[in-house]
């Protein structure tokens, strides 16, 4: 579905087919590069490049549909991203200020706020009713919040045609949306001191409850997409336990334990502002913030509230696979896209990395046309991927490398967490799935928690009896030689060495050992 200047499109994979008019329009250079291409590659594999530059540049001459177009406004990503408003929002939720408040702000009198949220109250689900704490959570918005929420109600642009597709989805009143300015201030790297985090503010059990995924590389609770389907899902599951909205934001926020509790101690009451006493101080003043922002969008124009002037580049954007595992800074190398971009558009990914697991679809979101660069090179793409992972340090798995360079190696093991699968662990160590199952003896890609896995070979000094000689350590005597090398005594090793049993002995000599 399309809106004012954004696309969200939820489908994993980028089609081919939708490329087709702009591939006509490339294939006469297509085919004209084809012998240059060749011919490149060639040349890169006899001249040996070493520099990641040079190749670089190389492989994006050879790009087809290459260009250079809009980015997304940096001053309006650092505003999105910035915490000063959802620490301000936060402070405002845990010790609002009710003292009171003069009878008329900002044009507002009690009369008057009492018409406004009764027209509220007939255009939604929610039981919009005046009461004197609301009025001052309004109020003080009005007072100290202005600016904040001019910033709100931009970035809002980007992020409320998406939630409003979820919450349809799952039949809960679209304006749960704005639930999301009191939980996050629309900051999807909002996290709560006791771990809530993303937009949605998911705590981890919860989020594991409704198929959010947390790992060492990926956090679902920070993806806008994802997180947006789990929480219009979980508040669909609290009104089928509740039957009534202010009790089902009253349990996104405390539980729906404490706000069972509450009713008991209440006398088994059933409406929030007749619990509210008996609820955690922070979900008292929840609803009041809830409504109070519902009003400070509502009614943005009467208080001279107006969206954020920054100038705002929102782009199309669309998912690709990927094939390979692959880093934010190779991405932006080669799409010519910023980092903060990628960032952006991707914030699942901790450690700005994609991996690519073998049983599980990873994607990349990015600008439209970079989508179509990306699905029309992506050979070249993963060239340049493996030709930087050629230039990275690898662990050494040569048997016979190893025994000669030294003789007290031990097998390395890895303890599985939470999470991990064989094709990440393989990843982490340099190793092929195959390579990691023929170490550990495993027929299938079955792992456990707790358990450990060989990830490097077990190298014993007396292995390097296979090709009769025994390098000296650092350290070493005969003694400890002798020791080391079953079936090896002192006296053969002077016999075989042509030594005596003071002879001197130095690191790197090679010794017969048979």
């Amino acid at each position: 579905m399309k809106y004012s200047g954004f696309v969200v499109l939820t489908c994993g994979l980028f089609s081919i087919a939708s490329l087709a008019q702009s591939k006509e329009r490339h294939i006469l250079v297509e085919e004209n590069n084809v012998e240059n291409i060749t011919n490149q590659k060639i040349n890169v594999a006899q001249s040996k490049i070493e520099d990641p530059s040079v190749y670089l540049d190389s492989i994006k001459a050879t790009f087809v549909n290459h260009k250079i177009t809009n980015k997304i406004e940096k001053q309006w990503l650092n505003k999105l991203n910035s915490s000063d408003i959802y620490e301000e929002i936060q402070e405002d939720i845990e010790s609002i200020d009710l003292a009171q408040i003069d009878d008329e702000y900002d044009g507002l009198t009690t009369d008057l706020l009492k018409e406004r949220l009764q027209l509220l109250n007939e255009k939604t689900p929610f039981n919009v009713e005046y009461n004197e704490t609301l009025e001052k959570v309004i109020k003080s918005f009005l007072k100290k919040r202005k600016r904040s929420f001019e910033r709100l109600m931009g970035a809002s642009e980007y992020y409320f045609p998406l939630f409003e597709e979820k919450l349809a989805k799952y039949n809960v009143p679209l304006e749960v949306k704005y639930l999301s300015i009191v939980e996050s201030a629309l900051n999807p790297n909002a996290r709560s001191r006791v771990g809530a985090t993303g937009l949605w503010q998911f705590m981890y059990a919860t989020g594991k409850q409704y198929k959010l995924e947390v790992n060492s590389f990926v956090d679902e609770r920070i993806d806008p997409v994802k997180s947006s389907d789990a929480a219009a899902k979980f508040m669909s599951d609290l009104y089928r336990m509740f039957g009534d909205w202010d009790l089902v934001l009253a349990s996104y926020n405390a539980g729906p334990g404490n706000v069972t509790k509450a009713m008991r101690r209440s006398g088994e009451f059933k409406n929030y502002w007749n619990i509210r006493h008996n609820l955690p101080r922070e979900t008292q003043n929840y609803l009041p913030a809830f409504y109070a922002t519902m009003y400070m969008f509502e009614y943005a124009k009467e208080h001279g509230i107006n969206a954020d002037k920054t100038p705002i580049q929102l782009v199309e954007t669309d998912t690709i696979a990927v094939k390979r595992a692959i880093s934010f800074d190779q991405i932006s190398k080669l799409l010519d896209i910023t980092n903060e971009e990628i960032e952006f558009l991707n914030p699942t990914y901790k450690l700005k990395f994609i991996p690519y697991v073998s049983d599980k679809v990873n994607v990349v979101r990015l600008p439209i046309d970079r989508i179509g660069i990306f699905a029309s090179n992506e050979d070249k793409i993963y060239a340049y991927v493996d030709f930087e992972e050629s230039k990275k340090e690898k662990p050494i798995y040569n048997m016979n490398e190893m025994l000669a360079e030294r003789s007290d190696y031990r097998s390395k093991y890895h303890t599985i967490r939470k999470g991990e699968s064989v094709g990440i662990i393989a990843q982490k160590y340099g190793l092929t799935v195959a390579q990691l199952k023929k170490m550990n003896n495993m027929k299938s890609n079955t792992i456990y928690p707790g358990k450990k896995l060989i990830v490097g070979k077990t190298v014993v000094a007396q292995a390097s009896a296979s090709k009769g000689f025994y390098t000296v350590q650092k350290g070493d005597s005969l003694y400890s030689i002798s020791r080391k090398i079953p079936g090896v005594t002192i006296a053969r090793l002077c016999e075989l060495n042509n030594m005596q049993n003071d002879s001197p002995i130095h690191p790197g000599m090679k010794l017969k050992i048979k």
